[in-house]
């Protein structure tokens, strides 16, 4: 399809992913290699997302790119939706610090629905592909919205002490769990979490299969073919430092930084903004 065609498409829709006024476009691309290393060229026909000064702040302020920042990509190819990010963090949790663990929840890093698969250093993405929501809900826990983790140093693959995919919101949801679960232990979502190698950070590459984890009408996928498609989107990157550094959040969080959304409501789908996937390559 010739650019003009799809952008007089876009701008004629109305719809948004959610009411944030953020967008990000995805393009064809070539496919990367997930191995936790942005490597020269390899993200070149991405769009880039920087943050996380600007971002939604659920606990304390990110005012120093020493204390956390990030670069990140976004593109796709015929059959899976990419993203990495490079998160610059002077002190990584469980690396730099013991793995301590909150008051409100001793279980925090079990592998259960009782664990807290967001605590330590982290991002999550949070997907909307119908691109519809009715009220305050947060992610359905399926292929129409959700909303997945990974973190530094626990994995549903790979045990806690390792890094990469494992279960997020809503957790408590039985059939939200078995899905996420289903997704990692299939392959159909991946992610590679690794420390910089000078430290002060960590890579992480993401990839989702558009089936079964981008449903935009029931039982229908996203498809690279298709017209440009607009989607909801929240990413979120989460810093814990050592504890005292967090005192007076809830589990003692130093930062907690989101991409669209306010405070406190920035799960629930109409607070998201917009992933726009295009069936052409970047621009040049």
């Amino acid at each position: 399809m010739k650019q003009a065609h799809w952008l007089a498409l876009w701008m004629a829709t109305t719809a948004c992913g959610g009411d944030s006024p953020q967008e990000l476009k995805a393009y064809l691309g070539s496919t990367p290699t997930l191995d936790g290393e942005i490597s020269s060229g390899e993200w070149d026909d991405a769009t880039e997302v920087s943050g996380t000064q600007g971002w939604t702040a659920q606990f304390s302020p990110t005012t120093n790119t020493a204390d956390l920042s990030l670069r990140g990509w976004v593109k796709h190819d015929t059959e899976r939706l990419w993203f990495a990010f490079e998160v610059k963090d002077d002190v990584l949790y469980g690396i730099d610090t013991e793995r301590w663990l909150p008051e409100k929840n001793p279980q925090a890093h079990e592998l259960t629905q009782q664990g807290w698969s967001w605590f330590g250093d982290e991002m999550e993405i949070l997907l909307n592909p119908t691109n519809q929501w009715h009220g305050d809900e947060v992610a359905a826990g399926d292929g129409t919205s959700w909303q997945m983790v990974c973190n530094l140093t626990k994995s549903r693959l790979h045990g806690v002490g390792n890094g990469g995919l494992i279960e997020g919101e809503p957790r408590v949801k039985d059939s939200a769990w078995q899905t996420y679960q289903r997704w990692i232990k299939t392959g159909a979502m991946q992610a590679i979490a690794k420390p910089l190698p000078q430290g002060k950070g960590y890579v992480i590459e993401w990839s989702i299969a558009f089936n079964p984890c981008l449903e935009v009408a029931a039982d229908t996928f996203y498809r690279a073919t298709d017209e440009a498609t607009r989607m909801g989107l929240n990413i979120a990157v989460g810093d814990l430092d050592e504890k005292e550094r967090g005192e007076g959040n809830f589990g003692n969080f130093h930062h907690e930084d989101w991409w669209a959304g306010n405070k406190n409501t920035r799960t629930q789908l109409k607070d998201w903004g917009t992933l726009i996937l295009l069936p052409d390559k970047r621009p040049q």
